[in-house]
């Protein structure tokens, strides 16, 4: 039996319903609802272990293959569920299917299906095994107008998409997707969770007890990530920031699906994140502006395009018995193979590596700090998304001393504990420079300008600006790629001409990559040093965070090695930052 934890973390809220979602492997007990509320298909008499069909029974059969979970259905010809079941894959398409297949041998015994397969990890399997696709935005328009001819809007969320379709009421629909972002989607709840060290079955429950909603940037999981440690650092509780989160999911999902359309009553939600959150789908409720009576919610709404898939007719059936299907499966095991998906090497080898090392950056002029006693000194201060850094010069531009640390959602304290540093070593020394001025610049200019009476702020491309002509008098072109953003400035002839920032997606940005270091379990400066000394390193594209998470599970489950995946990342940040 799979325990609780290996389910879909986001699931929990099933846990207390039936055996199904706590073991994620028995088949229906109870009812399934796929007609009007008050319509009930009950299991048929006699199902399960010792379930006897008439000969020449065929059952329709449905796989949802998601990007996080798999999600399996079988049922008769009147369209009652016979069998059911979801439970997270962890990029395990393949070996899933066969658990599942096995389970419903067990339960079922050999019975024959016409079998449709849907959802975004499905296209592998289907292609291979020649069985038809159903795209899942259709499976689950297919279910919505066949049993509620009276919705007028679907809404689903699930692992890494969301979905909107409109019908018209007279067989038309219009159709709406997520596209290269996954802010409102379930494994951006997900992260979210762990940011709070909370399981993600917990979150629900302590949302619950919020008594207000922060503001969340919803629109990107690592902006996200900054917001709310802000808010832990502030001290707002635990449920108002889960709350917070499922508002911003919420959010994202209308802004980024309806587009200007008004979402009509009535209203079904599916999906698993609607399923088992129901703060999620108050929160969507009250930002859609329904009624209560305006929300249809089937029963189980979590294996709504797996049923879809189940019903959707097609010209040429697949036709299979269980056995059968168990047996063609089992055939289909691709060995890893990498080569179509590999880059260059960063470096050729450790000879390229340590040319590279002993020239990659620009020496800048130090100077004693012990020297410094009575002298005019200036205090800089680039209060980032993430990180804090700080510097004291002397009148002529040399650094005494630096201080670099992770903001931990704080940037005051951030600050303050880098001013104490720099006062313990000047006390150390008996030092006591005259400080002549002081600027602020970064994310957390304003704030820190005010809290520490700085002198002024300056705007952060000024401030790369002003360093980059100190360092390279001629300058031409200044990159900078920092915790959550990036920035290009292109400079003729002593002026900046051209400034071209990022805006709604940091994938390509500082968190990025610590975000998948935490993922791997490394410490992000490790992992920088073993992408240098990867020979195979995997091409991951260029996509969102929370995308990338499947991208990076799978290429492990390939047999990818961590500094394959951390030099494919960093190929991953340059595309990102040039596209």
């Amino acid at each position: 039996m799979m325990s609780p934890e290996s389910c879909e973390p986001i699931i929990a809220e099933s846990l207390n319903r039936v055996a199904l979602e706590r073991s994620g492997k028995v088949s229906i007990r109870g009812e399934l609802d796929l007609g009007t509320p008050d319509v009930k298909y009950t299991r048929p008499e006699g199902s399960g272990r010792f379930y006897n069909p008439a000969e020449g029974t065929v059952f329709s059969g449905g796989i949802d293959m998601g990007s996080t979970t798999a999600k399996t259905v079988i049922l008769d010809k009147d369209n009652r569920p016979i069998f059911r079941d979801y439970r997270r894959h962890d990029a395990r398409i393949r070996e899933t299917v066969s658990e599942v297949f096995h389970h419903i041998l067990n339960e079922l015994g050999d019975i024959r299906i016409t079998l449709n397969i849907t959802g975004s990890a499905g296209m592998g399997i289907s292609e291979r095994l020649h069985i038809p696709f159903v795209q899942e935005v259709v499976a689950s328009a297919e279910v919505a107008q066949r049993f509620h001819p009276d919705v007028r809007t679907l809404v689903d969320i699930g692992g890494e998409d969301s979905k909107l379709v409109f019908f018209d009421g007279r067989g038309r629909s219009d159709i709406r997707m997520n596209g290269n972002c996954a802010g409102g989607t379930g494994a951006f709840i997900d992260q979210m969770a762990v940011l709070l060290g909370v399981p993600c079955g917990e979150l629900n429950a302590i949302a619950e007890k919020r008594e207000r909603i922060h503001p969340i940037a919803s629109r990107c999981g690592v902006f996200a990530k900054t917001d709310v440690q802000a808010l832990m650092s502030r001290g707002i509780p635990g449920p108002d920031i889960a709350a917070s989160v499922f508002d911003a999911v919420a959010l994202q999902s209308l802004n980024t699906l309806a587009r200007g359309f008004e979402p009509k009553p009535k209203v079904l939600f599916s999906g698993g994140p609607l399923t088992f959150l129901p703060v999620l789908r108050n929160a969507l409720t009250n930002r859609m502006g329904l009624m209560k009576e305006d929300v249809v919610i089937p029963a189980h709404p979590e294996l709504f395009s797996a049923i879809g898939a189940a019903i959707t007719p097609n010209p040429g059936p697949f036709e299979i018995s269980i056995s059968e299907f168990i047996t063609l499966l089992d055939s289909d095991r691709p060995g890893p193979d990498l080569s179509d998906h590999q880059e260059v090497p960063l470096f050729e080898d450790g000879e390229a590596f340590r040319k590279w090392e002993k020239d990659r950056f620009v020496r800048i002029e130090r100077v004693d700090v012990r020297g410094l006693d009575g002298s005019d000194c200036f205090i800089g201060i680039d209060s980032g998304s993430t990180t804090t850094k700080m510097v004291l010069i002397d009148d002529r531009g040399r650094i005494a001393l630096d201080h670099y640390t992770y903001n931990k959602g704080d940037h005051i304290d951030a600050v303050r504990r880098g001013l104490t540093s720099m006062a313990e070593i000047l006390d150390r020394y008996q030092v006591n420079p005259r400080i002549r001025g002081s600027a602020a610049t970064g994310y957390g200019e304003d704030f820190v300008k005010t809290v520490f009476g700085l002198d002024l702020g300056m705007v952060e491309t000024l401030a790369h600006y002003r360093a980059a002509r100190h360092l390279v008098e001629d300058v031409s072109f200044i990159l900078d790629i920092g915790g959550q953003d990036m920035k290009a400035l292109f400079v003729d002839n002593g002026s900046v001409r051209k400034i071209e920032i990022n805006e709604a997606c940091s994938s390509g940005c500082g968190t990025f990559l610590q975000t998948f270091a935490e993922i791997l379990n490394c410490p992000v400066e490790e992992f920088s040093k073993k992408a240098c000394f990867s020979f195979s390193p995997c091409d991951l594209g260029s996509r969102c965070t929370v995308f990338m998470n499947s991208r990076v599970k799978q290429a492990l489950r390939e047999g990818a090695e961590i500094q394959d995946m951390a030099a494919g990342l960093a190929y991953s940040v340059v595309r990102n930052c040039l596209n």
